[in-house]
């Protein structure tokens, strides 16, 4: 399911990434952080997918808010174990929304 359409201004994170060859633990972590940040001020959805890239994309009503998260104690272990262990490589990218729409049948 696709996130609806939220209150204009707000911000995306887009987080792209391939996986390296050691991916134990990964998709535990994964859900754990999906979880955790749902549970932070000023988070207002995410949709993610995965295949060769993995593409996640998180969403959220202020700049603040997204430096909290990342500043989130366990979001930063996370983030390590990331580096050391499960990403081959990784992208993030902020991006202030202005506008948006969608179609829905």
């Amino acid at each position: 399911m696709l996130q609806e359409n939220f209150e204009t201004p707000y911000y995306a994170v887009i987080f792209t990434s391939l996986l390296s060859n050691t991916s134990s633990g990964y998709e535990e972590m994964a859900v754990r952080m999906k979880n955790l940040a749902k549970l932070q001020k000023g988070f207002l959805g995410v949709e993610s997918a995965r295949a060769d890239i993995g593409i996640t994309i998180s969403y959220w009503k202020t700049e603040a808010d997204i430096i909290a998260w990342k500043n989130d104690i366990e979001h930063s272990e996370s983030r390590k174990l990331g580096r050391e262990k499960w990403y081959q490589q990784y992208q993030l990218r902020v991006c202030l929304v202005e506008r948006n729409y969608g179609f829905k049948k």
